[in-house]
């Protein structure tokens, strides 16, 4: 087919989708609402899965190389400050998945993206370009943006986000499922976080209704840190910045050594985190959606962009493969909604029973996980993993 799309959202999602399309010969115009492309945030975890995608998307090499590889994913207890479990990701992870487990920074990630598409000639970019809503016509779609003439064009990816404009008009679930629980971000440079805690690894402090976690980046320089308790926290916010007192209050009944990784960082910010529930509809015509528009989750099984890779790759693959703008995007409802969906419904069961659950239900979790063999875990993990979300 050849075709010119539009893709609402320049984030990691609308960047991949974007490059998917290029990789078949198919155009482009992605409009991005902020006045500048970039990401907020540090940093992301990536499961084999995503580098799957990458090699797809043609940026393999490059996003490899931004990230640093961990030796383990660590799950400690908060309450002891003894080890629960571990995965190891050395060679033998990384021979059953065909791809290594990494973390990256979000910014650093977005610029491969971004450089990517500003090389392909079938890829325009767009700033301050906010879509409002959409018409479908007989044999194209219309797109609406703010304070702008609207634009036609064959069909119309929605990766705007939990708040996508083209989610509420297709789906119509209003607003945001908040999950009452808050998160805090921060930085840690290498030289302030505790010698003892300088592990190679993906390490979660889980707590009674709270979990730590932190992991190294960009070559070393910081740690990152993400905090989270349960405070029950009434409605959405982002991006807020914060006093570490406020921070403080949801640990202090936890081990010293894990409280003492909050007094280094600085410069704290929250989140309160919400998903949305699982729907069956993505798609309305010429119009798809894609990534957090489509399937927003908690950040619990760390697959938030692994996902939107996922989508992207799948729906590049349909378009280039069926006859018709309709039937691509339909193919590539079926094959994502049930995928993400057990996603999404994971990380909700995660974070419940493994990351904040305290006595019996700690305990059932301990002996659970300390019974499971290296293999084991990739086993269960390969559902996940392996490449079978590509489409």
């Amino acid at each position: 087919m050849v075709k010119t799309g539009i893709i609402a959202g320049g984030g990691i999602g609308g960047l991949a989708a974007a490059l998917g399309l290029a990789q078949k010969g198919i155009e482009s115009v992605v409009l991005e609402r902020a006045s500048r492309f970039g990401e907020i945030g540090a940093g992301i975890q990536l499961g084999p899965n995503a580098f799957h995608a990458f090699d797809y998307l043609g940026v393999g090499d490059q996003a490899r190389s931004q990230a640093v590889y961990i030796d383990k994913l660590r799950l400690m207890d908060a309450v002891s400050a003894e080890e629960i479990t571990h995965i190891p990701l050395g060679d033998d992870f990384r021979r059953f998945f065909g791809n290594p487990y990494a973390v990256v920074h979000r910014a650093d990630l977005h610029m491969v993206l971004l450089k990517a598409c500003q090389e392909s000639e079938l890829v325009q970019l767009r700033t301050a370009q906010n879509v409002q809503s959409y018409e479908n016509m007989s044999d194209h779609v219309r797109v609406h943006i703010e304070g702008e003439q609207s634009i036609d064009a064959d069909f119309l990816i929605a990766a705007d986000g939990l708040w996508s404009n083209i989610r509420k008009q297709l789906v119509g679930d209003g607003d945001p499922v908040v999950s009452g629980h808050t998160t805090y971000r921060s930085v840690i440079p290498y030289d302030q976080m505790p010698e003892d805690l300088r592990w190679n690894a993906a390490t979660l402090w889980a707590g009674p209704k709270c979990h730590i976690v932190h992991y190294p980046l960009a070559g070393w320089k910081y740690f990152n840190l993400v905090v989270t308790y349960h405070n029950d926290a009434p409605e959405p916010v982002a991006g807020k910045p914060v006093e570490k007192q406020e921070v403080r209050q949801g640990f202090e009944h936890i081990h010293p050594k894990a409280q003492q990784i909050i007094e280094h960082g600085n410069d704290w910010k929250l989140w309160v985190l919400c998903d949305r529930e699982p729907v069956d509809r993505w798609r309305d015509g010429r119009v798809v959606l894609l990534g957090d528009a489509a399937h927003p989750m908690l950040q619990y099984f760390a697959q938030g962009a692994c996902m939107a890779l996922e989508d992207a790759v799948c729906l590049a693959h349909m378009m280039e493969n069926k006859t018709s703008t309709g039937e691509a995007l339909a193919t590539y409802e079926a094959q994502r909604v049930a995928r993400t969906a057990r996603v999404q419904i994971s990380s909700r069961l995660i974070g419940e029973y493994i990351y904040h659950p305290d006595g019996a239900k700690a305990k059932v979790r301990d002996q659970v996980l300390q019974s499971w063999r290296p293999e084991e875990y990739y086993q269960r993990l390969d559902w996940i993993y392996g490449k079978t979300g590509l489409g």
